[in-house]
């Protein structure tokens, strides 16, 4: 499987919580933050929440 980096780029404060439980699930925990993750459809799923609020890159 492709594996994909997700980095934080901006802050999480007056986001809905369903975001804010969706960045937790990915393992972001604050900002520039980053993480490797299988390149799965229910991740990308979970990027699409939060696209406004992570980057994605190729790892």
């Amino acid at each position: 499987m492709a594996q994909i980096k997700i980095k934080q780029i901006k802050s999480r404060i007056n986001c809905p919580q369903v975001q804010k439980r969706t960045l937790d699930a990915l393992g972001l925990r604050k900002m520039n933050h980053e993480v490797v993750k299988e390149d799965t459809p229910s991740i990308r799923g979970m990027i699409n929440t939060v696209r406004h609020l992570v980057e994605v890159t190729n790892a």
